[in-house]
């Protein structure tokens, strides 16, 4: 659930749509001020193999990012939480405790 949250975050934030599209613009710029060299049939072929290549950078980019999501400071935060309920539920024990002993001690 972490892993899907966070890809999903990542995803949303739309950087990797930034990534393609910039690649996708300056490919199509790159063309445009060289159409001397190219032919158009060659220019459309480019531009469709650099946004596809580019796309693929995208997915393996967020598949290195989850794979490299570290959990162990998720992992001690969760066991912090637990701990700290555990020992603050044992601390009211211990003061309800002497409160009962305090006030069985002045009757």
């Amino acid at each position: 659930m972490i892993v899907e949250n966070f890809s999903q975050s990542v995803i949303n934030s739309g950087v990797f749509r930034l990534l393609i599209g910039t690649g996708f613009f300056a490919t199509l710029i790159f063309f445009v001020i060289n159409a001397t060299l190219f032919t158009p049939l060659e220019m459309v072929f480019w531009i469709i193999v650099v946004t596809v290549v580019l796309k693929g950078i995208a997915n393996m980019m967020l598949s290195l990012l989850i794979m490299l999501f570290s959990f162990d400071n998720k992992k001690s935060e969760f066991d912090f939480k637990y701990n700290e309920e555990k020992i603050n539920t044992m601390l009211n024990e211990l003061v309800m405790q002497e409160n009962i002993k305090l006030t069985n001690e002045s009757k």
